[in-house]
């Protein structure tokens, strides 16, 4: 875990937590005054622009299943989109690096847009290749979103002598705030336009994807507005070649720290697919029927947005990313034991009520997780960014894909043993690198103050 004490250490792990800010706050120029107002404005840019293109996205996910259900065109888009997303994943780093994550985030609308303009008329031919297209593009724009919003959060702390777990936290609670309440839009969209439960209706059904592509071009329009941010400060090594741009985006898995984060990445990308695949299937259709599925995401994307907030601004360093993140994982194994142990089907408000307050309590879960996880990353890996959320995404993407390849054939009780297996190895493992962290942290400031 490496307990450095020395003070020109760029990559010790207790660099981020201990040195506050930098010295750039007496830079009163114009210039300094402008980009310190630019941060802000664009993080609130940033999320408004993906709360614009996720809430036709997500809505328009949601339905794949039961508006284009005719040989499976739906679910077998999403398993192509999720592992088309997976691969690329892997090569999305350099591209990033390459573009710079401005360009990246404009060109990875461009999948979204094309795949929400493929359902307008849905058929293997438009289906197939928008999902492989929006896999490519997908791991672009969240490695660029990853390596945007850790340079616009390290420049403001620079600029302003901040903490900088501190402002991090915070601009990934505002970014993942407003993401999550895409949830929210999307669903109640979706229940005003689609005039009955299954969404047979070409016309309301076309009226909704018209206005989903409305909700995507506004979202690339604000996207244009971004300012471009200088992702060589930071300590940016500079590449001499491919092969040492390509060797830097897998450097991420040769770290240890790395290695103790992926299993909690892999869970949660497999909480999120089990929302979608078991939840709104095998808990809230039985209980509230196909109408009550709107409801309650819709119910869950509130709780995440709001847990989201708060979560940002609790984060201070790593030692309040590992209570935040304990807390949150509490709660989901919770809900993981009570559907294994205690959850029966009943009628009555109870059987009503019951689905939607599960569906909060993974919203905040799922809340912690974004928040806290891309907090983490942002600190540890600062001089590798685009690498180490390029990690991110593969082990998400990954984790999703095989929900959604074995879904058809694994049954509720078995997929819950198998998160509750996952939850107990990755909290482990994340709480060995945190508290490793944290105890060389404080002995480096023993040192320092000896």
């Amino acid at each position: 875990m490496g307990s450095h004490s020395h003070d020109n250490d760029n990559d010790s792990e207790a660099a981020p937590l201990v040195v506050v800010g930098g010295g750039a706050s007496s830079d009163s120029s114009p210039s300094a005054v402008v980009e310190v107002v630019h941060e802000s404005r664009d993080v609130h840019i940033l999320s408004l622009a993906f709360l614009f293109v996720f809430s036709a996205y997500g809505a328009a996910q949601n339905l794949e299943s039961t508006l284009n259900n005719n040989g499976d065109i739906g679910t077998i888009s999403l398993a192509i989109l999720y592992l088309s997303f997976t691969l690329f994943s892997v090569v999305a780093s350099p591209i990033v690096t390459l573009l710079g994550s401005k360009t990246a985030l404009v060109l990875g609308t461009t999948g979204y847009l094309l795949f929400i303009a493929a359902n307008l008329k849905p058929s293997w031919y438009t289906m197939a290749p928008a999902s492989v297209y929006l896999g490519f593009t997908a791991s672009i724009i969240w490695v660029a979103e990853g390596t945007y919003l850790t340079t616009a959060a390290l420049t403001h702390a620079e600029h302003n002598n901040l903490h900088e777990a501190t402002v991090i936290g915070a601009f990934n609670g505002e970014f993942w705030g407003f993401f999550a309440g895409h949830q929210v839009i999307g669903n109640l969209l979706s229940l005003a336009l689609l005039s009955d439960g299954e969404g047979d209706g070409v016309t309301g059904k076309n009226l909704l994807f018209t206005v989903f592509l409305v909700c995507m071009i506004i979202g690339i329009v604000m996207m244009c507005f971004l300012s471009k941010r200088d992702e060589k400060m930071h300590h940016k090594p500079t590449y001499t070649s491919l092969g040492s741009l390509l060797r830097s985006s897998f450097a991420p898995l040769l770290d240890k720290r790395m290695l103790l984060i992926i299993p909690l990445i892999a869970y949660s990308g497999l909480q999120q697919a089990f929302v979608w695949a078991e939840y709104t299937e095998k808990i809230v259709t039985p209980a509230l029927g196909i109408s009550g599925v709107g409801g309650s995401m819709a119910v869950y994307g509130a709780a995440d947005a709001i847990c989201s907030l708060v979560a940002g601004r609790l984060t201070s360093g790593v030692h309040s990313i590992t209570w935040i993140v304990s807390i949150g994982t509490f709660l989901q194994a919770f809900v993981l034991l009570w559907l294994l142990f205690g959850y029966r089907l009943t009628s009555g408000l109870m059987g009503t009520l019951n689905p939607l307050f599960m569906g909060a309590i993974w919203g905040v879960g799922d809340g912690v997780l974004n928040t806290q996880l891309s907090a983490l990353l942002g600190l540890l890996f600062k001089n590798n960014k685009e690498a180490a959320f390029a990690q991110l995404k593969v082990w998400q993407c990954a984790a999703i894909a095989v929900v959604f390849f074995v879904y058809p054939y694994v049954s509720l009780n078995s997929m819950l043993v198998i998160m509750l297996v996952e939850l107990i190895i990755s909290v482990s493992s994340f709480l060995f690198l945190t508290l490793g962290i944290v105890t060389s942290t404080s002995a480096a400031l023993l040192n320092r103050r000896s």
